[in-house]
């Protein structure tokens, strides 16, 4: 093995360093899908091109943060605006007599137990529906329910006011009804 005086060493660090600041690299070409087929983000149009600076990598790490169970199997789901974390949250009081709901989920839903969490603490005449047995998807199916969770709200005459797929958009529900009562 060759042995290096201290000058030698700090010379060929030089000389590295020299060569590093002159290195110029390629442009990388980024693909991705847009519209059912993959191409080259820089030949996209500026409105897709914000779309997809504006996306989120999603990663296993960071989702355990969120109450995600049940998870082993694929689900038809529905992917909800946004995550809701596990914690409990406050619901607005109201007076929710004359209406009803029917609560459409499935057993490996990772996006049912949050929905279901809220629809729990609303004091209000309902029915849960798994959509995994064959009853449950047949009046899924003749409710035109495509997604699970899938929340739907019917007033005093059976009527339906509302479908809502994740707490966000049941938050936005019942804060209209607060306003409104």
């Amino acid at each position: 093995m060759e042995t290096k005086t201290l000058a030698q060493v700090e010379q060929e660090i030089a000389e590295t360093k020299a060569a590093l600041q002159d290195v110029h690299g390629t442009e990388t070409e980024v693909y991705a899908r847009i519209v059912g087929y993959y191409r080259a983000v820089k030949h996209w149009n500026k409105g897709k091109r914000d779309e997809f600076d504006q996306r989120k990598m999603f990663t296993l790490e960071a989702s355990k943060e969120y109450d995600i169970t049940e998870a082993d199997a694929p689900c038809e789901c529905s992917a909800p605006a946004k995550m809701v974390k596990a914690e409990k949250q406050e619901q607005p009081v109201m007076n929710t007599e004359s209406v009803s709901y029917e609560l459409y989920t499935r057993k490996t839903c990772p996006n049912c137990p949050p929905v279901k969490d809220f629809m729990s603490n609303i004091d209000m005449a309902g029915r849960n529906i798994d959509v995994d047995t064959e009853e449950g998807l047949a009046e899924a199916a003749k409710k035109g329910v495509f997604a699970s969770p899938t929340v739907i709200f019917y007033n005093a005459a059976g009527v339906e006011t509302a479908r809502c797929h994740n707490v966000e958009e049941l938050e936005a529900v019942f804060n209209k009804v607060a306003v409104i009562a």
